[in-house]
């Protein structure tokens, strides 16, 4: 059973990194269900101070990922229209262009929200729209990141009780 429980973990957590640079799946978090999923074989021992401290860092990122694009866009001169924009034009990058459109979907959906609140401010649109992509990298790279900090202290619990589960 401990077996299979790492190999459940090790998926979630390669999962939570796919996740950070898809919308549909909180990555930080998927990676952590890996680490609580590990912590359940009778060889690793159950850490809650760890598990604990590394959930806390998994929602705290969460939250940012929803702030950090919006705080881009705001910065550059943004409205909740190139926020709203940003996000809608991120789902459908994704559905119609796969993964480039995870990187034009957010930036061509801040400028049509923008200039469709203000079609006569078209350089004022594009700036917008800059501060949302930026935005949206920072906090695709901050779950990036934060993911993959997790698998490397998975990789460690299973390396330090190696002798215990195989």
């Amino acid at each position: 059973m401990d077996i299979a429980l790492v190999v459940i973990g090790l998926l979630f957590c390669l999962l939570g990194i796919i996740g950070s640079f898809l919308p549909v799946l909180p990555g930080p978090f998927t990676s952590w269900i890996g680490l609580l999923i590990l912590h359940f074989t009778d060889a690793v021992p159950q850490n809650w101070t760890f598990l604990g401290v590394t959930l806390a860092i998994a929602i705290l990122v969460w939250v940012l990922d929803y702030i950090v694009p919006a705080l881009g866009t705001k910065k550059f001169g943004g409205t909740k229209y190139g926020m709203i924009g940003s996000s809608l034009g991120l789902i459908v990058g994704i559905i119609f262009m796969g993964p480039l459109g995870i990187i034009i979907g957010p930036f061509a959906g801040a400028f049509l929200g923008e200039f469709i609140r203000d079609s006569s401010e078209t350089s004022k649109a594009l700036k917008a729209a800059f501060g949302s992509f930026i935005g949206f990298l920072a906090g695709t790279f901050l779950k990036f990141i934060v993911s993959l900090v997790f698998i490397w202290f998975y990789f460690i619990k299973v390396s330090e009780n190696w002798e215990a589960l195989f």
